[in-house]
């Protein structure tokens, strides 16, 4: 395991003591829902999975979310997992627990159990499975992914590595491309495959004119949360007064053309999808295999409101693998199994970059979507191969000079800020950050320092 500040250990006493009150609170109701599904597309190593709720809502998320047996598929024997959600519940031994709050959402992989109590998210009984699938699946070789996926009409598959707020929900559902998966993925010899079968997606200033396969996939079935409902039972994405985080949860056949089975070959092409606050990194750079590694491995982009509690304005974060809270084993550990994959498949890498251009957060703007649009679209396409590009004086990159109806000026990062000294300035802060970052990685069996800004 790799423990850190997301994932702590426990004794197992405690965890028996979490165990017992959630039993018992369970015990305690009229009525409980049960939801036997899977994890994983691929039949050779998905998960079954039983999730037991107290709240309708939430068993309703998870059939929206993970794989349904088919008619005349229904799970039975043993499974791999229960997660018993006793959301409505609190550990009020938290102190003498050491524990940091009444909340507590703990795993024990050998009694193959999982309890959750006192918070109400949905994303909590996703989150945990896909944080055993990457404990699970390195052991045969799978790699596990934070990304979305979907899948062009000659076949060519293509990932969305990202945090909350890059967009990788957004890019992925691609009315001229099939969707996979919105979310969390796996690689294994035979191509990838989708984790769950269905999307989970933020809502907040959501519009049709914006978003347009999202805000259609909310239909019957389609789940919302913490979204505000106006007078007239409309929801209202635009009301944040309660939390940015609006979202919604609906199954993967709500987007029109998705991928059926949600499988398919080799990538083709592994897009790293980062919100860069400080407006220093160019919309789209292609990344050579050692490059790829270095910034999968620093995973760095921006929290954002409406993702993260406290978070009011963008801050420059960085996050293993672009998913540090869903990792069970050491970051490098999943950087081996990029790396084995992307050679063995010549799979192209790129980071593509969402956030600020001209300037930082305050100075600059973001990025426009049509932009970014593009970028992918050239990616996607491979017409970005038919340009000419130059590399990037302090992170390496190979940055292209003109690419479709993309500004130029846009394309070179410092050729799009008025004070070329500020962003020289808030370029080597950047480079500082990352090196820092990756200090913590440079005792590893495979250093990948080397690969990162000079």
């Amino acid at each position: 395991m790799w423990w850190g500040d997301v994932n702590k250990p426990i004794t197992p006493e405690i965890f028996d003591d979490l165990y017992e009150t959630a039993i018992n609170h369970m015990n305690s109701k009229e009525k409980l829902y049960v939801a036997d599904v899977y994890c994983g597309a691929n039949k050779a190593t998905r998960r079954k999975v039983r999730f037991v709720h107290e709240m309708a809502w939430q068993q309703h998320f998870v059939t929206n979310m993970f794989i349904r047996p088919e008619q005349g598929d229904e799970i039975t024997g043993e499974h791999d997992f229960t997660v018993i959600n006793a959301c409505s519940e609190t550990n009020k031994k938290w102190k003498e627990h050491n524990l940091n709050s009444e909340v507590a959402v703990a795993f024990n992989i050998e009694k193959k159990v999982a309890v959750i109590l006192g918070t109400w998210y949905g994303g909590e009984n996703k989150k945990g499975i896909f944080s055993l699938m990457n404990y699970w699946l390195p052991m045969n070789g799978i790699m596990p992914m934070h990304c979305s996926a979907n899948v062009g009409k000659s076949g060519d598959t293509a990932l969305f590595f990202g945090l909350s707020g890059t967009g990788k929900t957004t890019l992925s559902a691609d009315p001229e491309r099939a969707l996979i998966g919105d979310d969390e993925h796996g690689w294994d010899d035979d191509g990838v495959f989708n984790f769950e079968g269905g999307c989970y997606a933020k809502t907040i200033d959501l519009s049709e004119q914006t978003e347009p396969e999202i805000y259609r996939a909310i239909t019957q079935n389609a789940m919302l949360e913490n979204v505000a409902i106006k007078d007239d039972n409309v929801p209202d994405y635009f009301d944040t007064s309660k939390t940015q985080n609006g979202r919604v949860s609906y199954p993967i056949f709500h987007i029109p053309g998705y991928h059926e089975p949600q499988q398919a070959g080799h990538p083709k092409n592994v897009i790293f999808l980062t919100c860069d606050a400080y407006g220093v990194l160019p919309p789209v750079s292609k990344l050579t295999s050692g490059q790829a590694l270095y910034q999968f491995v620093s995973g760095y982009t921006s929290k954002v409101a409406g993702t993260e509690r406290g978070i009011t304005e963008p801050t420059a974060t960085f996050s293993a693998c672009f998913g540090a809270a869903f990792l069970t084993l050491h970051p490098t550990r999943y950087a081996e199994l990029l790396q084995e994959k992307l050679e063995k498949h010549d799979s192209s890498a790129y980071l593509v970059n969402t956030g600020w251009t001209g300037g930082g957060n305050g100075v600059g703007k973001r990025m426009s979507i049509k932009d970014t649009r593009a970028c992918i679209s050239a990616i996607l396409d491979g017409s970005i191969n038919d340009s000419e590009f130059e590399t990037d004086d302090i992170f390496g990159f190979a940055m292209p000079k003109t690419l479709g109806t993309v500004d130029p000026n846009v394309l070179n990062p410092k050729n799009a800020w008025a004070d070329k000294e500020a962003y020289d300035a808030a370029a080597q802060k950047l480079s500082g950050m990352f090196k820092e970052n990756f200090k913590k990685y440079s005792d590893a069996e495979n250093d990948y320092t080397k690969y990162g800004p000079l």
